[in-house]
């Protein structure tokens, strides 16, 4: 047995407005979810938002986190709260958070993959997006995991505040944490990425570099090589970086694969150096890219559709889960909502369909692959029906 569904709300947050939330998803499913995920803008009384949800939909699995914009099976939505719900009687589902992750974000990952079961299949994860490093989290998960349990899911928002985002578990509110929930039992599962940007210059080594911090390309200033990419936009730089994010390519330099993003987030003039969303590792080979357009966005999220399908087998999709970067909703503004139809068209429109606009997004760049952080990233999980492999 196997039932999927998802809800939304626009009303304010109150515990009533979290109880109706609730009361839609166990009314739709026909019975009590196993597992929760909860999806919404930040706001007053989220706190009270979540109690309502929890003390309705009769279970303590729930996780979930604040965003930049909500997906649900009606579509994208901004200023709400988008419930899903799974009950199985062939998955078990466990949940497990950490705290504190900017102190030790590789030992956080440690921490939180050892709460889940030897017999776990697939763990999703949502942490802050303004502490922590992501890379270090999933590198600490997959330490104990190993990469044969594929991890997805998203790094939290907060409507690009850029303040504070929050996760949830059962009923409690955290921040600078990570929560995740595993999937343990009898399922088909495919992922799939694609970004859409393309290569648009010669490649770099990264000659130093410390975290997220590239300090030198090619042993000149990386601020100086971004501004001269820019010519006449390098003022404007690193606002209108989101356009041109770094490519991680790898040593062969084949530049034609799909390269993980890095998008720059801060400059330090003094040091010369651009500090990105996400990990750079020294002596790594980069290489600016470009989307070229919205279409070749929009085509990204059809291929990583495509791509979560083939890896799905012969499975029956029966819940998709799509994470997608703030700044793809950024530069596809009014077409936001294309994005998330071409996902649906792929997978079918009658599959439940949960997800959110994320800070940074985690998944497998390859079938059987480690997972990756990546930035301005279409991801695709699709949960398959049990027993149809």
């Amino acid at each position: 047995m196997f039932k999927a569904a998802t809800v939304i709300s626009a009303q304010p947050y109150s515990k009533d407005a979290g109880r109706r939330l609730g009361s839609q998803l166990v009314a739709k499913l026909g019975k009590t979810p196993d597992a929760c995920w909860l999806f919404c803008a930040p706001g007053a009384e989220l706190q009270s938002l979540l109690t309502g949800v929890y003390e309705s939909v009769g279970t303590d699995q729930i996780v979930g986190c604040t965003t930049d914009g909500e997906v649900s099976s009606a579509g994208f939505s901004v200023s709400s709260a988008v419930l899903a719900g799974i009950a199985s009687d062939q998955i078990r589902f466990n949940v497990a958070s950490v705290s504190r992750l900017s102190i030790n974000s590789e030992q956080a990952g440690v921490n939180l993959a050892r709460q889940m079961p030897a017999s776990v299949r697939h763990v999703q994860i949502f942490s802050d997006g303004l502490t922590g490093n992501g890379s270090a989290i999933v590198r600490g998960m997959t330490s104990v995991l190993g990469s044969q349990v594929p991890i997805s899911g998203g790094a939290a928002g907060d409507s690009r505040k850029f303040t504070q985002t929050l996760q949830f578990i059962g009923r409690q509110v955290m921040t600078d944490s990570a929560v995740a929930i595993g999937l343990s039992g009898s399922f088909p599962l495919g992922t799939g990425v694609r970004s859409g940007w393309f290569p648009a210059g010669a490649p770099k080594i990264a000659t130093k570099a410390q975290g997220n911090v590239v300090f030198e390309l090619d042993g000149e200033p990386a601020l100086t090589v971004y501004r001269r990419y820019f010519g006449p936009y390098g003022s404007q730089f690193p606002a209108a970086g989101v356009q041109f994010p770094m490519g991680i390519v790898d040593y062969s330099l084949r530049l034609g694969e799909d390269p993980i993003l890095r998008a720059p987030m801060a400059i330090d003039e003094a040091l010369g150096s651009v500090s990105f969303a996400g990990e750079v590792p020294e002596g790594a080979t980069l290489c600016l890219t470009t989307a070229g357009s919205e279409e070749s966005l929009l085509d990204a999220a059809t291929e990583a559709a495509r791509r979560a399908l083939v890896n799905l087998g012969d499975g029956t999709p029966a819940m998709v889960f799509f994470y997608s970067c703030m700044a793809r909703r950024f530069l596809l503004g009014d077409r936001t909502s294309d994005e998330i139809r071409r996902i649906r068209n792929a997978v079918g429109n009658m599959v439940p369909a949960i997800g959110f606009y994320t800070y940074g997004e985690f998944c497998p760049n390859v079938k059987d692959g480690d997972c990756q952080l990546h930035n301005e990233t279409a991801t695709v999980t699709i949960l398959g029906l049990p027993g149809t492999t």
